[in-house]
């Protein structure tokens, strides 16, 4: 993981162009899945963030932290929301959603004070 959120967000977007152009049935399939399984039906795509938030807080995925904190922003999500966020998850997930749920906090306080407004814009 790089120091900050933002950044890695972007590296991992560049990484994942290379795997789409590598690998472009897979990828289509997995954004196919991810845009299916984020749209708004009974839960909202807030709520579908934070909850993938709370899994990733749990799988310990560095990425997927870095994802869904900068989404569940983008989707509306309020900072006491993603923190109530990370109660939950430390709650399911003990000692090691501790530790990820610190990182979740500060990926929360790198976007909050990113300067780049496409930080901040919501996905549509």
């Amino acid at each position: 993981m790089g120091d900050k959120y933002p950044d890695y967000c972007q590296q991992l977007e560049e990484r994942i162009a290379e795997l789409h152009g590598s690998l472009p049935e897979t990828m289509r399939a997995y954004r196919k899945l991810h845009k299916q399984a984020t749209a708004t039906g009974a839960l909202g795509r807030k709520v579908k963030e934070l909850v993938a938030l709370g899994i990733a807080l749990n799988v310990n995925c560095d990425g997927c932290v870095a994802y869904h904190v900068r989404d569940s922003l983008r989707a509306g999500a309020t900072r006491e929301e993603i923190l109530e966020t990370i109660g939950v998850a430390v709650m399911m997930g003990g000692g090691p959603a501790v530790v990820y749920g610190c990182q979740a906090l500060e990926a929360l306080d790198q976007f909050q004070e990113e300067e780049r407004p496409e930080a901040f814009a919501r996905a549509p």
